[in-house]
């Protein structure tokens, strides 16, 4: 297997562009025609809802959505319903499972484990909960969302780290499904220091382990 993973920053990008991006690399890498990817791209306001939705997620109703010019978008990958926006840091690993046998518990745990080394070079001690996917600063305060999909065993769909974005739109949602915690930044996180542009550094030492 060709262990190069390939990085592009995309820049701003439709949400159905990069979905539409996601889906000719997965059919490529599955059939051999090119390696591993990971696409960073800066989303316009949206709201993704995966495959394991619960009624009432969504606080807001759809005209108020329409107003506010958030799109609800219903994708393959696993969990509830995030949002994407500028200043996250949001990555779509486009790779073959065979760099963890397999296991897609397994790249679920490296993910996590790959943003919380980068977190630590933010000085920021990002830690998981048990029974609850993505990366923590405490039991009740998310800072990076991770959702997959798997298709011939190509992973993609990734993670979303929030790191300069405003917060104010979390609460159009019950994040992830989750109804007892709040969504926090690196920006929030730390007195200073950490800008909209930080997350391409971020984005550098994130995925460095993989």
């Amino acid at each position: 297997m060709n262990d190069t993973l390939h990085t592009s920053a995309l820049g701003p990008t439709r949400y159905r562009d990069g979905l539409a991006l996601m889906d000719a690399l997965v059919a490529a890498r599955a059939a051999g025609e090119t390696g591993d990817w990971l696409l960073y791209p800066d989303h316009e306001p949206v709201l993704t809802v995966g495959r394991s939705p619960s009624d009432g997620n969504v606080r807001t109703d759809a005209a108020t959505l329409a107003r506010l010019g958030i799109e609800v978008v219903e994708v393959p990958r696993g969990g509830d319903v995030t949002w994407h926006g500028p200043g996250q840091l949001v990555g779509y690993p486009v790779v073959h499972l065979d760099r963890v046998d397999r296991d897609l518990h397994r790249w679920l745990r490296v993910l996590e484990d790959a943003l919380i080394a980068a977190l630590a070079r933010y000085g920021l001690e990002g830690r998981r909960v048990p029974g609850r996917t993505g990366v923590w600063l405490s039991s009740t305060e998310k800072i990076a969302s991770i959702g997959v999909a798997v298709r011939r065993w190509i992973g993609y769909h990734g993670f979303a780290l929030n790191v300069a974005n405003t917060l104010d739109d979390f609460a159009l949602i019950h994040p992830c499904g989750y109804h007892d915690i709040r969504m926090t930044s690196m920006a929030r996180s730390r007195s200073c220091g950490v800008r909209a542009s930080t997350s391409a550094g971020v984005g550098k030492s994130a995925m460095a382990p993989i």
